[in-house]
C-alpha cells in the first residue's frame, strides 16, 4: 500500500532541530490546502465545532522558520485545577515515516506541558492493515472467523507498525479507548472514471440505485435551512437503530457554519426526495484530496425506494468530481458475525466496493502522572 506524506514533511525536507510554535488559523488552513493528506479533524474550524473545548493551531518550524508540520490541538480544561487534557484528533501532520520521531513529539509535549496539560492524546493518521471488500465478504461467507482481525489482510502498512513501536519506545501508550473509529471504510477514487466506480458497486447496490431512479427519487444539495430536517431524520435513524450520537440540532448547525466559514463548500448537505418528501439526508466534508461521509439519517417509511443508496451514489460522484482521491465512509465494526450490532452497516458499506482499513489507534503520554492516572480511572468509570 502506498503511503502519502505531506511534501513539506518528507524525510529529506529538514533534519535539524525543530520548534513548535502557535500559528494563525489562516496560515494553518493554507498549509492544509497545500498538503492534501490531512484529516478534516485537523482543520482549525473543527476546534470551533467542539463546544466545551479550547483549540490552538501549532506548527513545527525548521531551518529559516519554514513550516514543516502542523497540528490542531483541542484542550479540555479540568474545573478548579488549572490543568487540561490535550487531544490531537487524527494528527499531528508530521513526518511519521522518518527515523527521528522524538524530534517531532518531544518539543510538542514540552510546549503542552508549559500550557498546563497533564495528558496528551494523539491519533497518528496512519494505517496498519487493509481488507478489500471481496476479502471481507468471503470471510463472512466462510464463517470461520468471528473478527476481521483474524482474517489475513490484503495489505500491511509498515509505516503504521513502525510508528507504534517508536511511540512505545518514547513512553507513549495506547489510549484506553479510541475516540475516533479504529476501523474505517474507504472507497478509492484516484485514477478511476465514473463508469469504473459504477462497476465497482455490488449488484445489490446497482439494483437499488436503479430502483430509486425508476421510482422517481431525486437528489439535490441542501442548505443551512435544511439542517432541521436532517436532524429529525438522524434522530429517527437513532431511534430505529437503538443508539444515540448525543448531538442536538445546534451541534449540526455549528458544524455546518464553522466548516463552511473556513472554506465555502467544505461541508455540504445532500437530500433525497420522493413524492416531494425528504426521505434521507447525508452530509459530505472535503479537505485536501479527501472526502468524508460523516452523518446521515433516513425515514422509516418508503424504504423500498432506497433513498440512501441514491444519495450515496450522488455523493460519491460529487467527491470524484471535486478531485478527491479517497471517499471515506468513516467507522465500521470489525465483527464478522451477521447477527452482531453494526454488521448491517458494514455490509451496506461493503456494497460500494471499497476497503476496510485498520488505523494505528490513539496514543497517550502522561505529562503529570498522578493526574493522568486519575483521569484514566474517571474515563474507565464513565465508559463503563
Amino acid at each position: 500500500m502506498t503511503v502519502v506524506l505531506p511534501e513539506a514533511a518528507a524525510p529529506a525536507a529538514d533534519t535539524g532541530p525543530l520548534r513548535v510554535v502557535p500559528i494563525p488559523g489562516p496560515e494553518h488552513v493554507a498549509w492544509i490546502a497545500a498538503h492534501g493528506a490531512v484529516s478534516f479533524l485537523q482543520c482549525p474550524s473543527w476546534g470551533r465545532v467542539k463546544a466545551g473545548w479550547r483549540s490552538e493551531s501549532l506548527a513545527w518550524t525548521g531551518a529559516g522558520g519554514r513550516t514543516v508540520g502542523t497540528a490542531l490541538v483541542l484542550y479540555r480544561d479540568v474545573p478548579g485545577l488549572g490543568r487540561s487534557f490535550a487531544y490531537l484528533p487524527e494528527g499531528p501532520v508530521i513526518d511519521w515515516a522518518g527515523p527521528g520521531l522524538g524530534r517531532w513529539l518531544e518539543p510538542l509535549v514540552g510546549l503542552l506541558r508549559s500550557r498546563g496539560v497533564f495528558t496528551v492524546r494523539l491519533g497518528p493518521p496512519l494505517d496498519l492493515r487493509v481488507w478489500e471488500a471481496g476479502t471481507v465478504r468471503a470471510a463472512v461467507r466462510a464463517g470461520g472467523a468471528a473478527d476481521l482481525r483474524d482474517v489475513l489482510p490484503d495489505a500491511v502498512d509498515p509505516v503504521g507498525t513502525m510508528a507504534r513501536e517508536r511511540l512505545r519506545a518514547l513512553g507513549w501508550e495506547p489510549a484506553g479507548r479510541d475516540t475516533q473509529p479504529r476501523f474505517t471504510f474507504r472507497l478509492p477514487l484516484a485514477g478511476r472514471e465514473p463508469e469504473g466506480l459504477w462497476e465497482g458497486l455490488s449488484p445489490e447496490w446497482r439494483r437499488n440505485i436503479r430502483r430509486s431512479r425508476a421510482a422517481g427519487v431525486s437528489v439535490a444539495e441542501g442548505s443551512f435551512a435544511d439542517l432541521e430536517c436532517f436532524h429529525a431524520l438522524v434522530a429517527e435513524t437513532q431511534l430505529r437503530g437503538d443508539f444515540d450520537l448525543g448531538r442536538g440540532l445546534g451541534y449540526y448547525q455549528r458544524q455546518f457554519t464553522e466548516l463552511n466559514r473556513e472554506l465555502p463548500g467544505r461541508m455540504r448537505l445532500f437530500l433525497a426526495r420522493y413524492g416531494g418528501e425528504v426521505l434521507a439526508a447525508h452530509n459530505l466534508v472535503t479537505a485536501g484530496r479527501r472526502a468524508w461521509y460523516l452523518t446521515g439519517g433516513s425515514a422509516s417509511h418508503e424504504r423500498w425506494v432506497r433513498p440512501s443508496n441514491a444519495l450515496q451514489w450522488a455523493m460519491i460522484r460529487a467527491a470524484h468530481g471535486l478531485g478527491a482521491e479517497v471517499y471515506d465512509l468513516r467507522g465500521v465494526q470489525p465483527s464478522l458475525d451477521p447477527a452482531a450490532p453494526g454488521h448491517g452497516l458494514l455490509r451496506w458499506k461493503l456494497g460500494t466496493g471499497g476497503r476496510v482499513v485498520e488505523g494505528a489507534g490513539e496514543w497517550e503520554i502522561a505529562v503529570n502522572r498522578p493526574l493522568h492516572k486519575a483521569f484514566r480511572r474517571y474515563l474507565a468509570r464513565r465508559q463503563g
